[in-house]
């Protein structure tokens, strides 16, 4: 029997060590939404997989007849799919704004990401990425003092976005300095903090950490 026909109504294809997989993750947990979360090996992916997603990619969203990829793409279904908690703002402007947040984090943090988890590459290539992402998130570390959660007093998509992230600083061997980022390890604290977090994790996930 084929993962297609086998599984529920729901079903979640996730690579269990990458951050993307991890802020849909966490976008289930906190809605407590039922889902069906297939780990998948990137290296080895299941040929369902290539059958509804044309370009193989993870994660993956499987709803009955619906099929979708992209990670902001599948959050923001979630999020108008159940309710609540509503992780983007009522009104027009305030949703704008998240949108605008979390392109950014995918052109100046997510490609640098990806890059420094896959680990491949020369090391001046990986040098380069890891001093770049170093100096962006120095950059923006003062917006961490300002408000509770990310730009926001509530808990928000874009939260999702950039926890996953700063999680993975250590895997990543990017090294800030304490002083400059105090509020941004608070900010951590806060998120590691919330159950739907910590349900969120997998193992490898776990052992970033350790």
């Amino acid at each position: 029997m084929s993962v297609l026909t086998r599984r529920g109504s729901m079903t979640l294809f996730s690579d269990p060590s990458d951050h993307q997989s991890h802020r849909v993750r966490m976008v289930v947990a906190e809605k407590g939404i039922n889902v069906d979360i297939v780990d998948v090996d990137p290296r080895h992916k299941p040929q369902e997989l290539g059958q509804i997603n044309p370009y193989n990619t993870l994660p993956t969203l499987l709803d009955r007849e619906l099929v979708l990829y992209e990670s902001t793409v599948i959050m923001e279904y979630l999020d108008e799919r159940f309710p609540h908690p509503p992780l983007l703002a009522v009104y027009p402007v305030a949703r704008a704004q998240s949108r605008l947040l979390m392109h950014r984090i995918e052109k100046d943090w997510s490609r640098r990401v990806n890059l420094l988890m896959a680990g491949r590459g020369r090391a001046e290539s990986l040098n380069k990425a890891r001093k770049e992402l170093g100096e962006s998130l120095l950059a923006v570390a003062p917006v961490f003092a300002s408000q509770q959660f990310f730009m926001s007093d509530e808990f928000t998509l874009v939260d999702c976005c950039v926890a996953p992230i700063l999680w993975r600083l250590r895997a990543m061997d990017v090294k800030l300095p304490e002083r400059s980022t105090r509020a941004m390890r608070q900010y951590m604290r806060r998120i590691v903090e919330r159950e739907s977090f910590r349900r969120s994790l997998t193992e490898a996930e776990v052992e970033m950490r350790e």
